[in-house]
């Protein structure tokens, strides 16, 4: 496995928190997916690890009886996102990649442009862009991003985009996101079948945001990250925390996330957020700590 595959993993990594673990799971052993073409259900998790744990401002709510197209239990209705907490448009937070002893491998940066109406629904236009460094770039050229479209009350994905230029191939994948298969997205988007619930990696990021995790110290839930459906549980591992990025030094929540495919935990590889406690909840760090080598996306401007 290469290094340049891991810097590369590691960037992707920041922008999912998580979710896109596919990146570094997946291509590192060079098992390339296609991008759905029609509306087949994507393969959706097995049943929850532990039950979801909704944010302290929302009472809990039982798990739905219905079953996924893929024939999984469906998860619980998407929580709301905490209401004290709106996003801010035009927001953009920069990032910076290190890999092992290697600064600033890649940029990562993550925008909240504006609100919109997507397939009648009233949806954050989240973006994030990513581009690798010189040297890693003489020899992996990358310049991908990513456009999701999330519900403005739940972050629930209702579109997601990928863009991809990586080596000199181009991808292109417009993807409609739906759990019913009765709501109608926009002509040139794929349908795609997902759980009830499911987030993809840059609503999940902005959803973890406003979790108060001194009161809700676990949250779980369904997210696709353009390929495969994952459950993802994030945990509070610490608070309080004091991290000095380019950016500055922050007073932090360090969360941990954990990643499931089908059931099984991916071991493999072992994620932290670092959530600044102040109004914005900004994320300030990204850790990644895989058997190969460690890594850290870290913030450098807000803007």
């Amino acid at each position: 496995m290469s290094l340049g595959k891991t810097a590369i993993g590691i960037v992707i990594v920041a922008v999912v928190a998580g979710g896109a673990y596919y990146f570094v799971h997946e291509r590192s052993a060079r098992a390339e997916r296609a991008v759905p073409t029609g509306g087949a259900a994507v393969s959706a998790p097995a049943e929850a690890p532990v039950p979801a744990l909704p944010p302290a401002s929302v009472a809990a709510t039982p798990p739905a009886a219905a079953t996924s197209p893929a024939g999984a239990k469906a998860a619980p209705a998407p929580a709301a996102a905490d209401p004290g907490l709106p996003l801010k448009g035009g927001e953009i937070l920069d990032f910076t990649a290190d890999v092992a002893k290697v600064s600033n491998v890649a940029t990562l940066q993550l925008k909240t442009a504006e609100k919109r109406s997507v397939a009648g629904k009233n949806a954050w236009h989240l973006q994030a862009f990513a581009h690798t460094q010189n040297p890693l770039r003489m020899v992996f050229e990358l310049d991908d991003q990513f456009d999701s479209y999330s519900d403005t009350a739940t972050m629930t994905s209702v579109q997601y985009e990928m863009h991809l230029s990586e080596r000199g191939e181009k991808v292109d994948s417009v993807q409609h996101l739906t759990s019913t298969g009765r709501d109608a997205g926009p002509a040139n988007a794929v349908q795609t079948h997902v759980l009830p619930g499911t987030r993809d990696p840059l609503g999940m990021m902005q959803y973890l945001r406003h979790v108060d995790w001194v009161k809700t110290p676990k949250v779980e839930g369904p997210v696709y990250d353009g390929h495969r459906l994952y459950d993802v549980i994030a945990s509070l591992a610490g608070s309080g925390q004091n991290v000095t990025v380019p950016a500055g030094t922050f007073n932090a929540d360090k969360v941990e996330i954990r990643v499931f495919d089908n059931g099984q935990e991916m071991k493999d590889a072992h994620f932290f957020v670092y959530f600044a406690k102040n109004d914005a909840r900004t994320p300030v760090l990204l850790e990644a700590e895989m058997p190969f080598a460690s890594a850290r996306v870290a913030l450098k401007s807000v803007k």
